[in-house]
């Protein structure tokens, strides 16, 4: 068995994100001036961290917010980022570069919730879920090909329960530790995919509803995965949520503003 933690990244601002304008996958924004100053303050909480392993959506946006991060980090500023275009944000068709409440519209005449419903083009729901499957595939036979002669047992329970609110909660004594950085949807989708399909196991007192709340921008979440290989195919053994959406270090931005 191999034991990594991951920890998942949204992007910074963008204007479109100000603007409250769909970007999805067609419109390639790069990060505003509050954007840079977001990447900048998650790459300090998360600086003492090692990343062995780095992948990031191929938007932009993305890449310039992994670029920061890993900028300033103690120990990972040299590692490779892996550009993955299944980690892309939700296409979102026709509404791309349409105001939001212009989907909302959409939606309701079409009858459906807006979270749920598809614009012309666009992905749905289930093709989302889809490519994070495809990620959590590769990304299980990558780990496992590059970290398996490192193998380790799970770390105890009494370990992985307890949350002080530090940047390293549950991976201190996880030496396999990587980081993905990518879209607000596509991470809704992926994160509700490890609770519900998955059964990943959460922290006491979590609320349902802030599990599957919209993440904001360089919202960080923390999962263990502890994996192995059935029948040749690497699989998840368990997986344990550290923490959803933290966004302890956009204070500082706040007060800078």
């Amino acid at each position: 068995m191999l034991t990594f933690a991951l920890t998942i990244v949204r992007h910074g601002e963008t204007q479109y994100n100000r603007d409250k304008l769909l970007q999805g996958q067609g419109i390639d924004t790069p990060l505003s001036d509050t954007g840079h100053q977001q990447a900048a303050a998650a790459g300090r909480y998360l600086k003492d961290l090692h990343f062995t392993n780095v992948f990031v959506s191929n938007l932009q946006r993305a890449i310039q917010t992994a670029e920061i991060i890993l900028g300033n980090n103690v120990h990972s500023s040299a590692t490779e980022m892996i550009l993955d275009p299944l980690l892309r944000e939700r296409g979102f068709g026709v509404a791309e570069g349409r105001p939001k409440e212009h989907l909302k519209n959409m939606a309701n005449a079409a009858g459906q919730a807006c979270r749920d419903y598809t614009p012309p083009g666009g992905e749905t729901l289930e093709q989302v879920k889809t490519r994070f499957k495809k990620f959590l595939k590769s990304l299980f036979q990558r780990m496992l090909e590059e970290h398996g002669s490192a193998l380790s047992s799970a770390p105890s329970e009494a370990d992985q329960s307890v949350i002080a609110g530090l940047a390293d909660d549950g991976a201190q004594n996880v030496p396999i530790h990587a980081l993905m950085v990518s879209h607000g949807a596509f991470i809704r989708v992926s994160v509700r995919h490890l609770v519900e399909d998955l059964q990943c196991c959460l922290p006491a007192g979590l609320k349902m509803n802030q599990v599957f709340s919209p993440c904001p921008n360089t919202g960080i979440s923390r999962f263990i995965f502890t994996i192995h290989r059935e029948e040749s195919v690497p699989r998840a053994k368990r997986i344990q949520g550290v923490f959803i959406n933290r966004k302890d270090h956009l204070e500082e931005v706040k007060n800078s503003d």
